[in-house]
């Protein structure tokens, strides 16, 4: 990102507020500081993930989106909440992915700031950490438990079902409704690659709005498997595939077939092991014979015609081969390294280029954590099947965003579907890493161990111990 980008948001240098936007704005803080806490995620996601990312206020020369706005209201509720009841921020205590979440933001935000030594850069940085920050602790605090993770995935199905019927309008249409809204990305008319419609609905761009619904996939499967919302699950698998083929996008595809992918996975779940080592030899061989590097292989792929398979590929070669560019406090002269590398679609190389090795291995440490989480977890559970698969799933979800992450960085609201997944998993998986539990959700004495979730009172293994692989076996 070039130094004359950084403002508070960037866009138009004054408010761009749509009446429908306002009025849904106004409706969700109404929402958000009188329902009980176990419904406000509902309101909150609806509004942030329907609303295009260019809906703003502009106040003293800087750019206060609706999302950033409903975050504050959302910690305005933390703060009497918290003052008034003693209600814990973080239920059980911060974790070690709450403290790498939080080091990884501070790590980005602070290597741009001393990269360009700019006001502009410490205000639009200031908005970073107002939505990272804020808006996954505001998420913690929400998602306390099993029925909150389920009330949100179920949330997720109605958004992805409004959605889903948008861009099915668009791509048969060829009208985006949400482009009557305004945004800064969001166009009426969509994009068209090869003869075919790329519908975006309520995203900054195709891709992202492809992703959105692949990445949800898993976690409807979730919702089938529990068994008391089975109608509403297959209304989100339906529409997340919708709008995987309205996005026409190959990242897209890649990462909705990934996360049916993982959930095939479950007859071998006790030989991942083997099976992820088998894979690491298999390209360390073809990376010794191959006449070029082995991530090139992403060149090949062509799900969806017209895809940018070769600029992903290239883009991670390039990173590689610039290490001493960015490894310090990241750059901005990817611009310089070939052909539209300034177009970083690719996640790990955009928290290189944008924070450095430091934020690149955060990032990293939060995968791992929660994956080693989930595959600790599911051990725990061997024989019962339904919360085995509970955790399996969001194992799966979360396969479906890193396959993602190769064809895509998240710039838009996609990132916040980033953090609420981030906020399941150790709702999801501290009730079996010990065998005090605390806060049981509603069920009997019998029901805890094979169907709720709560939260243990002491801390998590070491971060070493936590990093044993996929799905975790």
């Amino acid at each position: 990102m070039r130094p004359e980008t950084f403002m508070f948001g960037g866009g138009e240098s004054g408010t761009m507020l749509h009446p429908v936007v306002l009025g849904a704005m106004l409706l969700t803080i109404v929402l958000m500081l009188t329902l009980r806490r176990r419904y406000v995620v509902v309101p909150f996601l609806f509004t942030v993930l329907l609303t295009p990312i260019g809906q703003n206020l502009y106040v003293l020369g800087t750019h206060v989106f609706v999302l950033r706005i409903l975050i504050l209201v959302g910690w305005i509720r933390i703060a009497w909440t918290t003052l008034s009841r003693g209600t814990d921020l973080v239920p059980g205590g911060f974790k070690f992915i709450d403290k790498a979440f939080m080091l990884w933001a501070i790590c980005r935000a602070s290597a741009i700031i001393l990269f360009y030594q700019a006001s502009g850069a410490l205000i639009n940085q200031g908005g970073f950490l107002w939505d990272a920050l804020g808006g996954y602790f505001l998420l913690r605090y929400l998602i306390r438990d099993k029925e909150d993770i389920l009330r949100t995935i179920k949330a997720f199905a109605v958004i992805a079902s409004v959605l889903a019927i948008s861009m099915a309008n668009e791509k048969l249409r060829g009208q985006n409704l949400f482009g009557f809204l305004g945004g800064a990305a969001i166009l009426i008319v969509p994009l068209v690659r090869d003869g075919a419609i790329r519908a975006q609905g309520a995203f900054e761009h195709p891709i992202l709005a492809g992703t959105f619904g692949a990445t949800l996939t898993p976690l409807f499967f979730l919702l089938w498997k529990d068994g008391k919302s089975k109608l509403l699950a297959v209304l989100g698998m339906v529409a997340s595939l919708i709008i995987v083929l309205a996005a026409a996008a190959s990242t897209a595809l890649s990462a909705y077939l990934a996360g049916i992918l993982a959930l095939c996975f479950w007859p071998i779940r006790e030989r991942m092991r083997l099976f992820r080592w088998g894979i690491v030899i298999v390209l360390v061989s073809l990376h010794l014979v191959m006449k070029a590097p082995v991530w090139m292989l992403i060149a090949r792929v062509d799900l969806v015609s017209g895809n940018s398979g070769y600029h992903r590929a290239e883009l991670i070669d390039q990173c590689i081969r610039h290490f001493g560019d960015w490894w310090l406090i990241g750059t901005d002269n990817n611009w310089n390294w070939g052909l539209e590398m300034g177009d970083v679609g690719n996640q790990f190389v955009g928290e290189a280029v944008s924070g450095g090795l430091a934020t690149l291995i955060c990032f990293i440490a939060m995968i791992s954590w929660s994956f080693g989480r989930i595959g600790t977890a599911r051990r725990s559970l061997r024989g019962k099947r339904r919360p085995e698969w509970f955790v399996w799933s969001l194992g799966a979800a979360l396969f479906a965003h890193i396959v993602a992450y190769f064809g895509i960085s998240y710039f838009d609201q996609t990132a916040f579907a980033w953090y609420t997944l981030l906020a399941m998993i150790p709702v999801a998986t501290s009730a079996v890493a010990t065998p005090t539990f605390k806060a049981i959700p509603k069920s009997t004495e019998s029901e805890k161990a094979d169907s709720s979730f709560g939260y243990d009172s002491t801390p998590f293994p070491s971060a070493l111990s936590t990093t044993r692989g996929l799905f975790g076996t």
